[in-house]
């Protein structure tokens, strides 16, 4: 073993939660996502995706834009250059930690 840091001691707690990993990702695949959209996809409430949104809103990692699409009140997400860069970085540290199973084989 080396004295390196094991990866999973890097990972975020913001990010990596699995709600808010699922908006991330669905966000930077899309570029942009509506809250209906994201609601729906993920099988959440609204309120509950409301506190999550909050939440990487508030860790500046995503951006909130209101309007309208007819006379309906819409919410569009899009992600931050931070929050690029907090996805790019949570996948690095899963593909280490993969990585580091799959090469040990007494891990099996």
């Amino acid at each position: 073993m080396t004295a390196e840091r094991h990866p999973v001691t890097g990972l975020d707690e913001v990010v990596h939660q699995r709600v808010r990993l699922g908006i991330l990702t669905i966000v930077h695949e899309a570029r942009r996502a509506e809250f209906g959209y994201l609601r729906t996809q993920l099988d959440l409430t609204a309120g509950n995706l409301s506190k999550h949104l909050s939440v990487l809103e508030a860790a500046g990692l995503i951006q909130l834009e209101k309007g309208y699409a007819g006379k309906r009140g819409r919410t569009w997400i899009t992600l931050t250059p931070a929050g690029d860069v907090a996805l790019a970085e949570e996948v690095g540290r899963l593909k280490a930690l993969i990585a580091r199973i799959e090469t040990n084989p007494e891990a099996r």
